[in-house]
């Protein structure tokens, strides 16, 4: 079902993708991330749901579908840096910063910085060609939260 995305993301030229493929892509990232320290835990789920539903308007059984498909995406996907290049060049910039400030709100969604997930941030933020700065501003963000 995502092979063709999946192509279309990963191929010599990536090509812009449509609303709902950036959506499941977007949100297969975040899956990557909730699954990084090898324990997917409700919390994180939930939170997925709760980013994805406010995001894009979704009510709560769209959210929870969007986030089942994207969790078959991200185990189809190759691995972080591919996909995560490939993204960017199909999303702009201002949406890439939405992304991790999301990424961070999954990551801190237990309550606690774990390094796995961390690194992965880090990692995608430059991989989708997000300034350090705007990194931090969109961490900070998140702990502001309530």
């Amino acid at each position: 079902m995502f092979a063709e995305l999946l192509n279309r993301l990963t191929g010599a030229a990536p090509e812009p993708i449509d609303t709902l493929d950036s959506r499941r892509a977007l949100t297969a990232l975040l899956v990557r991330l909730a699954r990084s320290d090898n324990h997917y835990a409700a919390t994180e789920i939930i939170r997925i749901d709760r980013i994805i539903s406010a995001r894009y308007g979704l009510d709560k059984d769209a959210a929870a579908s969007l986030r089942a498909e994207a969790e078959q995406l991200e185990s189809e996907a190759p691995d972080t840096v591919r996909f995560t290049r490939a993204i960017k060049d199909a999303v702009p910039y201002e949406d890439r910063v939405g992304v991790i400030e999301a990424l961070w709100e999954v990551a801190l969604a237990d309550g606690g910085r774990d390094q796995e997930e961390d690194a992965l941030v880090r990692l995608v933020s430059n991989l989708l060609g997000v300034s350090d700065m705007d990194s931090a501003k969109a961490r900070q963000r998140v702990d502001k939260r309530p």
